[in-house]
């Protein structure tokens, strides 16, 4: 299994990211600053884009990927959310605010 940086420290990566390119983010929920896992809410101008996870794959690695419902339901947007923290209370969800949502999304998917 290949090593990962601290939640929290990779949280604050994130943020400065968003920052660099333009936008700003923010921690909705704190969690554990060791190993807590990371759901990013990316938004654009204000509207939400997707949900990224980082997960740790079958070969040992991390990546990140897509969860979670469509964009259009602010209700099922804000459910998602609440049950996520409910199954696991030591989860980190941040909300990134950035331009060129899309394009963020391929590259931290593609990072790894």
């Amino acid at each position: 299994m290949e090593p990962r940086l601290a939640s929290g420290v990779e949280v604050s990566a994130l943020l400065r990211r968003a920052e660099t390119l333009g936008g700003f983010g923010m921690v909705l929920h704190k969690g554990d600053e060791e190993r807590g896992t990371i759901l990013i809410a990316i938004v654009e101008r204000g509207r939400h884009s997707a949900f990224l996870e980082r997960t740790l794959r079958h070969d040992g690695r991390y990546s990140w990927g897509r969860v979670g419902p469509s964009p259009e339901d602010s209700l099922k947007i804000a459910n998602f959310i609440a049950q996520r923290r409910r199954s696991d209370p030591d989860q980190w969800v941040i909300e990134l605010d950035i331009p060129s949502a899309e394009r963020f999304i391929a590259e931290t998917s593609g990072e790894g």
